[in-house]
């Protein structure tokens, strides 16, 4: 018994380029769309340091600000809320009128989007908290902290 060999059909020049355009134009629309999303994602800000560094040219762009809230600087209500922001090295006094979430507080890691002001204060209109990177798995048999009791 002779078995014999598939014949190979040529495929012609111009569908070949055709199908290699498609291929191409789907995986740049797919590329197109995934990295315009991290790039949504991403936060970008400037430190006291930096923005003070701006001098005059920083005052009234909207721009976002990170850095440590100071111990001891929070005073107001959540909705008239003062409160300073530091790298380390130089200190800015922050306004907001936007309630933070319940996981802000002094010590933690913030990035406010926001204007500053001519008098050196920074208006405010966001308060973003830092979360901490680092996942503790709970224990065997203990309930996650997001899970009601009695669930």
């Amino acid at each position: 018994m002779t078995v014999a060999r598939p014949i190979a059909v040529p495929v012609p020049p111009r569908r070949r380029w055709g199908l290699l355009l498609g291929v191409a134009l789907v995986t740049g629309v797919i590329a197109w769309l995934a990295l315009g999303g991290i790039g949504d994602a991403l936060v970008y800000y400037q430190t006291p340091t930096e923005l003070l560094a701006r001098g005059e040219e920083a005052i009234g762009q909207q721009v976002r600000l990170g850095g440590l809230v100071q111990a001891g600087s929070l005073s107001g209500p959540a909705t008239d809320l003062r409160f300073v922001v530091t790298d380390g090295t130089h200190e800015i006094t922050v306004h907001s009128t936007s309630a933070p979430t319940s996981s802000f507080r002094e010590g933690v890691g913030v990035v406010v989007e926001g204007r500053l002001s001519g008098d050196g204060t920074f208006e405010a209109s966001r308060v973003l908290v830092k979360h901490d990177e680092n996942y503790v798995a709970p224990s065997e048999g203990e309930v996650p902290s997001h899970i009601p009791d009695g669930g």
